[in-house]
C-alpha cells in the first residue's frame, strides 16, 4: 500500500493542467483553461481546468475532481494505479506501507489488472531477450539495425524479440505464477489439445508493443523475419478486455505532447513509418496500425488537435479506399490535408533518405487539401469522358457534405466551383441532393432498427425533490450553505453581538453554529459526511474547507466539492469581452448571514408541512399527541412570521418586499 507521505507528496507536486493537457487540448480562458469534453461529444467547450484550485470540471457530464480522479476516469485506473502513474510522470519515488495482506486481498485482483500485468511482464521479457540473449541480438537486434534504427529509438518504443522456442515465454510466465487461463485470455499463449504446455503466439518475431494513451502495454504487433514461412507477415494481439484495436493508435503515447505542441497530427499506416519519422526528429505522428480508421481513433486525435495530415505511399493501391477515412475525419470536424510521397517511397523510406528539415518542408509544401487530393486521384482515369468527370465531382461534393461547419462547407464549395469552372448554385443543388439521399438512408436504417426492436413501456420516475416544493427549497439552501463552507470556509467574518460587542468568526464556524442550534437533520447524506469531517477538523484545530475534500475518495463528495469550487460561471471568460460582473463571494459576509436566515425560514416551512402530515394519524387515536402537534405547528408558524419580517419576505406574494433585487 502506498504510504500517506507519498500520497501527500504526489498531490502537492502534480499539476492538473499538465496531466489533463495530455488528453485534452486546453486553451487559456482568464485564470482557467477550457477545452472540449473527453467524455462527451460536443462542439462548444464545457470542460474547465483551474490551475489555482488544482481541479477540473466537465459541465457536459457533471464529472469533476483532481488530476488523480481524472486519470481514474479516463484510463479506468484504480486509485493506486493513478497515483503510481502520476508518481512516475513526476519522478516521485513510491514508499510502501509494510502491511501483511490477507489471502482474500491477494486474490482480489481483477482479471483486468492481471491482463495489464502479464503484458507488462511480456514486454520486459521481449526487450530483455532482444538486448541480452544471443538469439535476440543476432536476429531481432540485427533486423532493427538493418532498418537503421538507433539504440535510443529502439528503447523509446520498447521494441523486443520473441524467441524461436515454441513455448519460451509461456513457460517463463507459468514459472512466475501466471495461470494458463490468463495467458490464453491475453492472447500471448495458445493451448491446443496437441500442445498442453502451450505455444507462444508471437514466436520468432520482432515485437512492437502497443501502448495506451497513458503508456500501459495493451497488446503487441509482431513481424516475422523469415521469408520462406507461409504465415502472416504481421500478427497482432487478439481483442481482449484491455485491447480493442479500433480504440488505439500506435505511437500516440510517444507522440501526444508533440501533436499538442505543433497542433497537427501526421497519420500514417505502419509501425515503422511512426518509428522512422520519430528517429528523424518528427514526433507528431501516429498510425492506425492494421485497421481502417475508426471514429474512436479520430476522437483520440481530436483531444490534442483538430488538424490532420494523412501521409500515403506514392504507389499505394488502397488510396481510393482511404476516401472513407477522409469523410469520417470531416464528419468529426477535423481539418484535413493529404500528402502523396513520390512513387516507390513511403514515410519510412523517405524519412531515412532525407534530413529532418527537408522532410518537414516537403510535408508542409506538398500536402494538399482533400479537394485537390480527391480531384487528382479521381481525375487520373477520367480523360475526356464527361460522365466520369461528373461522377468524380459528385464524389468530391459528397465529401464536402460531411463538413459540419456551414461556413467551411461554403468555402469548400467555392473552391470546387473555381477548380472545375462550375456555378456555385449547381454545386449547392448537388449538395442538397447528396444530403437528402444520406438523410433518407439514415432514416430507413433507423426505422428498420425500431421495427425490429421490441416495444417497451417505461415508467418515468417522478423527481421527488421538485414534486415537493418545501423539500426542494430546504435542500437548495442546505446545499448552498455547505457550498459556502467549502468555498469560503476559512474567511473570517466581523460580527456584533446583542450588546453591540464586536467578535470574529469563520464562515465554517458560523454555519456550523446555525446547524447545531437548529439541531438540523441533514437531508443529503454527502452534506452530513462533509459536516462531520468539518467538526472532526475543528476538534483537531483544523479548518477543513474545499481543498481538504478535493482529495476525498468518495465520488459524490468530490463532485459536490468541485461544483462548489468551479461554479457554472467559470465557463464564461467575461473579461475577454470587457464585462466584469461581481464575483461569487465578493460580499460573503452578507451572503452567509442572509442564507442562514433563509435556510432557517425554509426549514421551518418544511417542518410545518411534515408536522401537518402527521395530524390525521392522531386525530382520533391520540388526542394528547394531536394537540401537541397543533401547538408545535402554531409555534413554528409564529417563528416563520418573525423570520419573514427579518428577511423582508412575503410568503403570500412569494417575493422579497421593499428591497431592490
Amino acid at each position: 500500500m502506498i504510504s500517506k507521505q507519498t500520497i501527500d507528496k504526489i498531490f502537492s507536486t502534480i499539476r492538473v493542467e499538465e496531466i489533463v493537457g495530455e488528453y485534452v487540448q486546453l486553451k487559456r480562458a482568464g485564470s482557467n483553461f477550457k477545452g472540449l469534453s473527453p467524455f462527451h461529444d460536443e462542439k462548444s467547450p464545457s470542460f474547465v481546468v483551474s490551475p489555482s484550485k488544482q481541479i477540473w470540471k466537465d459541465f457536459s457530464t457533471g464529472k469533476g475532481g483532481t488530476a488523480i480522479s481524472f486519470l481514474m476516469e479516463i484510463e479506468n485506473f484504480t486509485y493506486p494505479e493513478a497515483l503510481r502513474h502520476a508518481a512516475k510522470k513526476y519522478g516521485i519515488e513510491i514508499e510502501e506501507d509494510q502491511r501483511e495482506f490477507s489471502e482474500e486481498a491477494k486474490n482480489a485482483q481483477s482479471e483486468r489488472d492481471l491482463l495489464y500485468k502479464i503484458h507488462e511482464i511480456a514486454n520486459d521479457y521481449f526487450q530483455n531477450f532482444l538486448w541480452e540473449v544471443e538469439e535476440g541480438k543476432s536476429i531481432g537486434l540485427s533486423y532493427f539495425k538493418e532498418r537503421e534504427l538507433r539504440d535510443d529509438i529502439i528503447r523509446k518504443f520498447q521494441l523486443g524479440y520473441s524467441p524461436e522456442k515454441k513455448n519460451s515465454f509461456t513457460e517463463f510466465a507459468i514459472e512466475k505464477g501466471y495461470s494458463k487461463e490468463i495467458l490464453e485470455k491475453s492472447g500471448l499463449s495458445i493451448f491446443p489439445d496437441n500442445a498442453p504446455n502451450g505455444i507462444d503466439r508471437f514466436r520468432e518475431r520482432v515485437m512492437f508493443p502497443i501502448h495506451s494513451f497513458s503508456g500501459r502495454v495493451l497488446g503487441f504487433g509482431a513481424r516475422i523475419l523469415k521469408n520462406n514461412v507461409k504465415t502472416a507477415k504481421y500478427l497482432n494481439s487478439p481483442e481482449t478486455e484491455i485491447y480493442h484495436k479500433s480504440n488505439v493508435l500506435y505511437g500516440l503515447n510517444q507522440s501526444k505532447q508533440s501533436i499538442s505542441r505543433k497542433n497537427v497530427c501526421l497519420l500514417v499506416e505502419g509501425y515503422m513509418d511512426v518509428i522512422s519519422l520519430h528517429m528523424s526528429g518528427i514526433e507528431n505522428v501516429v498510425a492506425s496500425s492494421g485497421t481502417s480508421l475508426t471514429t474512436e481513433q479520430i476522437k483520440l486525435i481530436k483531444r490534442l488537435t483538430e488538424n490532420v495530415t494523412i501521409l500515403f505511399d506514392g504507389d499505394n493501391a488502397g488510396i481510393k479506399a482511404s476516401f472513407r477515412s477522409i469523410d469520417m475525419l470531416l464528419t468529426e470536424g477535423m481539418n484535413i490535408r493529404v500528402l502523396l510521397f513520390p512513387d516507390g517511397d513511403d514515410p519510412d523510406s523517405f524519412a531515412r533518405k532525407h534530413p529532418q528539415e527537408y522532410v518537414e518542408k516537403f510535408i508542409e509544401n506538398e500536402a494538399m487539401d482533400f479537394i485537390d487530393f480527391k480531384a487528382e486521384i479521381l481525375l487520373r482515369e477520367v480523360g475526356n469522358d464527361p460522365i466520369k468527370k461528373a461522377e468524380a465531382i459528385r464524389d468530391i461534393v459528397k465529401s464536402v457534405g460531411f463538413v459540419q461547419n456551414a461556413l467551411k462547407r461554403e468555402v469548400y464549395l467555392k473552391e470546387v466551383s473555381n477548380k472545375f469552372g462550375l456555378s456555385e448554385q449547381s454545386l449547392f443543388n448537388e449538395l442538397d441532393v447528396q444530403r437528402q439521399v444520406t438523410q433518407n438512408h439514415t432514416q430507413h436504417v433507423q426505422q428498420q432498427k425500431e421495427s425490429a426492436a421490441p416495444i417497451k413501456m417505461e415508467i418515468v420516475p417522478l423527481d421527488e425533490e421538485k414534486a415537493d416544493p418545501f423539500l426542494f427549497e430546504v435542500l437548495f439552501m442546505e446545499n448552498k450553505l455547505v457550498d459556502h463552507m467549502l468555498m469560503f470556509g476559512d474567511i473570517v467574518l466581523k460580527r456584533t453581538d446583542e450588546k453591540n460587542g464586536e467578535y470574529q468568526i469563520t464562515v465554517i464556524e458560523e454555519i456550523l453554529h446555525h446547524f447545531d442550534e437548529e439541531q438540523y437533520q441533514f437531508l443529503v447524506k454527502g452534506n452530513e459526511i462533509i459536516i462531520n469531517q468539518v467538526k472532526e477538523g475543528i476538534q483537531n484545530d483544523e479548518l477543513r474547507s474545499g481543498n481538504f475534500f478535493v482529495t476525498f475518495m468518495d465520488e459524490e463528495i468530490t463532485t459536490k466539492v468541485v461544483d462548489a469550487l468551479l461554479p457554472l460561471d467559470d465557463l464564461e471568460n467575461w473579461a475577454s469581452r470587457n464585462i466584469f460582473p461581481p464575483n461569487y463571494g465578493d460580499k460573503i459576509a452578507d451572503q452567509v448571514k442572509g442564507d442562514v436566515l433563509l435556510h432557517k425560514y425554509r426549514y421551518i416551512d418544511y417542518l410545518i408541512k411534515e408536522t401537518a402530515g402527521e395530524l390525521d394519524k392522531y386525530s382520533d387515536s391520540d388526542q394528547v399527541k394531536y394537540f401537541e402537534l397543533i401547538q408545535k405547528i402554531t409555534l413554528l408558524k409564529q417563528a416563520s412570521i418573525q423570520l419573514s419580517n427579518i428577511i423582508e419576505y412575503s410568503p403570500i406574494k412569494g417575493i422579497y418586499v421593499n428591497r431592490k433585487r
